[in-house]
């Protein structure tokens, strides 16, 4: 009560501050308004959006991707080709092999007979200098091979110690084991599921603002009811004061009487406070500030029966409608699309690849200290061959999960066949109701009638008469009731076929 109260004034406070003018709201305009303010429903439009880029970017999965790689690597030491004792070798192979021919010519003079070297020395030939010759022009000839030989060695000086390489890659799927298909199938059921689950927003959003706004519409009435009943019981309280006065009624009846108004004022405030509660609620709803001033078309109405044809559907129709059972369906066929993608598991890969790679050093034309590059084209193929099984538990897996989700979809189709059969017997339930609640009008306001006539004649008592209006006002509550149970009952109809808002 103390919320109530606290609610009351808040409303009333703003009330006073804002505008005089109220805005006249009627149940498509409410309807509107919580569609374009409902923060659920933004989430879903959001998500929609989400769900469209996935589907966006999965169809990139077929087309060749390109992409470039570079890099720097400083290292403390540098490759080499040769070891050592190799380095060493070459940077002395012209002393060497001067060194070892100088020693095969000194063996060969030595085994030259001394009868030879006698004639040699006749003829004017001195071995002895020709040796000499012979070692100094091998020593010379050994420098110059020494110094070959150094040259091979910083030939193979690759500096490698700053290393620079850079790549440009294309690559394009050929066969995945259908992944990429299962995968653009997935996204294509994603974006789907994003717009049912945004369709069962929007129906429950309007299911909320209809039961909100026939709901203020009720309180409305019960308003004027009350204050017509309020209105009934002060004049009935006025005439027995008159007759008190008279002498011709008791003091105890005047207190029935005014116990009867001082219930009718509890009564209407009552419905005051829910009034304004309700329209609070409406406000909020449809993304209007709580203490805005509104008043609904049907509020005036007098008679809310008029006649509104139910939905006609199917129920095989009506089952494919609802939104609860498109996402129900969404899930099976994700789940069968991730049990393909599991599957690609075990099934060859491949793809075809080539692009342009460049580094610096290069071994193109020796180890060059400048950047140099090459193409490339090749296939790549990846066949599995032994996993211990991995692939195929998980493949079962994914195919009890399916088998849930479709257990799952056939036990909501039974529960909303047991809805629309529920719903389609409410809706008559509130129409016999209603054309039962007008006929106890009818005999409310003929026994009120006679009541007032018997009460003015002075033949039937006060206390009749309170009895006759609390008869009267209870029908027109009934009434009131009925009416709102059927425009309800009809609203719970459409939902339950999927076809709210259409």
């Amino acid at each position: 009560m103390k919320n109530r109260i606290i609610a009351f004034f808040l409303f009333t406070t703003g009330l006073a501050q804002g505008s005089a003018a109220q805005q006249l709201l009627s149940l498509d305009s409410c309807r509107a308004m919580a569609l374009r303010n409902n923060k659920e429903l933004g989430m879903s439009r959001v998500k929609q959006e989400v769900a469209a880029n996935l589907r966006k970017s999965a169809r990139t999965k077929y087309l060749p991707h390109v992409s470039a790689l570079g890099g720097y690597e400083w290292t403390s030491r540098e490759i080499s080709l040769l070891n050592d004792e190799q380095k060493e070798t070459l940077s002395n192979l012209g002393t060497s092999l001067s060194t070892g021919i100088q020693g095969k010519i000194g063996q060969a003079m030595q085994q030259i007979p001394a009868s030879v070297q006698q004639l040699l020395g006749a003829m004017g030939i001195d071995l002895q200098a020709i040796g000499g010759n012979l070692g100094t022009a091998l020593g010379g000839l050994g420098t110059s091979i020494n110094g070959v030989g150094q040259g091979i060695v910083d030939a193979f000086h690759t500096d490698t110690r700053n290393m620079f390489a850079g790549a440009v890659m294309v690559t394009q799927p050929v066969f995945m084991g259908g992944a990429i298909i299962a995968m653009n199938k997935m996204a294509d059921i994603g974006e789907d599921m994003a717009a049912n689950a945004m369709e069962q927003k929007r129906q429950v959003t309007l299911y909320n603002i209809d039961k909100a706004y026939w709901q203020v519409v009720s309180l409305r009435h019960k308003q004027k009811l009350a204050q017509g009943y309020l209105d009934l019981v002060k004049k009935l309280d006025g005439d027995v004061q008159k007759m008190i006065h008279e002498g011709v009624a008791t003091r105890s009846e005047g207190l029935s009487v005014s116990v009867k108004v001082n219930e009718a004022e509890m009564m209407l405030t009552k419905v005051d406070d829910g009034l304004v509660l309700s329209k609070m609620l409406l406000c909020q709803l449809c993304g209007l500030p709580i203490s805005e001033q509104i008043v609904l078309t049907d509020e005036e109405r007098e008679d809310l029966s008029a006649p509104e044809l139910a939905p006609q559907m199917e129920l095989e129709q009506a089952l494919a409608n609802r939104p609860e059972l498109k996402q129900l369906q969404n899930m099976v066929d994700m789940s069968k699309q991730l049990t393909n993608i599991l599957k690609a598991g075990n099934l060859p890969q491949v793809a075809l690849m080539g692009g342009y790679m460049v580094t610096n050093p290069n071994l193109f034309n020796g180890f060059q200290r400048k950047f140099g590059g090459m193409w490339n084209v090749g296939v790549l193929v990846r066949i599995p061959v032994w996993n211990w099984g991995d692939v195929a538990y998980k493949v079962r897996a994914s195919k009890g999960a399916t088998t849930i989700a479709r257990l799952q979809m056939d036990e909501a189709r039974e529960k909303i066949t047991l809805q629309v059969n529920q719903s389609n017997f409410q809706v008559r339930e509130a129409n016999r109701t209603l054309e039962m609640s007008k006929a106890n009008i009818r005999k409310a306001e003929e026994n009120l009638r006679t009541a007032n006539l018997g009460f003015s004649e002075g033949v039937i008592s006060s206390t009749t008469v309170m009895e006759a209006q609390t008869a009267w006002l209870q029908a027109q509550s009934q009434k009131i009731d009925a009416e709102i149970e059927v425009k309800l009952s009809q609203v719970n109809l459409q939902k339950a076929l999927g076809v709210l808002g259409e």
